[in-house]
């Protein structure tokens, strides 16, 4: 479950760089195309990316919290804002994403936990051998566009075409993650989010 820095890492690049191990629990974000304002990201990117370049990784304990201090957490508190049209407060649309991210659970990834909020996803998966992120992503993110789309009677982008994402360090790493996710949707009413488990 936890990132071994001994075994091999593979790694590709979307916009973020993202990293990925066989069996290793990755904490993931994914958010409507709509659930930011331009400038909001644009600023956080390139912050973000001037970052980086001085902090390698793998991280420290130490440094990981100054990262998710600095642009976790400011990115988190506007996503909980609810900017956008934050179309899955409707409980079809968010059946949507619940039934797409139940299906490969055990065959292609293990969920651990998650919560589909508003304008946004949060999860947590332990991906299984021969099934990296990027394209477990990209079928998620597809499907339930697709889905989502029909039953709003719309057409064009639903989801932001990047997404986040962080390998699980360790027990306490794992804890923390957990507890973001269930206190996630405190500030909303119920039957606007989804929460599992």
């Amino acid at each position: 479950m936890f990132l071994d820095p001994e075994q091999p890492i593979e790694k590709h690049r979307f916009g973020l760089p993202h990293w990925h191990q066989n069996d290793t629990g990755v904490f993931v974000t994914w958010r409507l195309a709509d659930s930011l304002p331009k400038q909001v990201v644009e600023h956080l990117e390139k912050t973000r990316e001037t970052w980086r370049k001085t902090h390698p990784q793998p991280w420290d304990d130490k440094t990981a919290a100054e990262f998710n201090q600095k642009f976790t957490l400011v990115l988190e508190q506007f996503l909980d804002d609810c900017h956008g049209s934050c179309c899955l407060r409707e409980a079809n649309l968010r059946a949507i994403m619940v039934e797409a991210l139940q299906y490969f659970d055990g065959e292609r990834y293990r969920l651990d936990h998650y919560v589909v909020m508003p304008n946004h996803v949060h999860a947590i998966f332990q991906l299984k051998e021969g099934f990296p992120l990027e394209g477990m992503m990209h079928s998620l993110k597809s499907f339930t566009a697709k889905k989502i789309n029909k039953e709003r009677g719309t057409t064009g982008e639903v989801w932001q075409s990047r997404y986040w994402d962080r390998l699980i360090r360790s027990q306490k790493h794992l804890d923390w993650t957990r507890r973001y996710i269930v206190k996630n949707p405190e500030k909303l009413r119920d039957g606007e989010f989804t929460l599992w488990p």
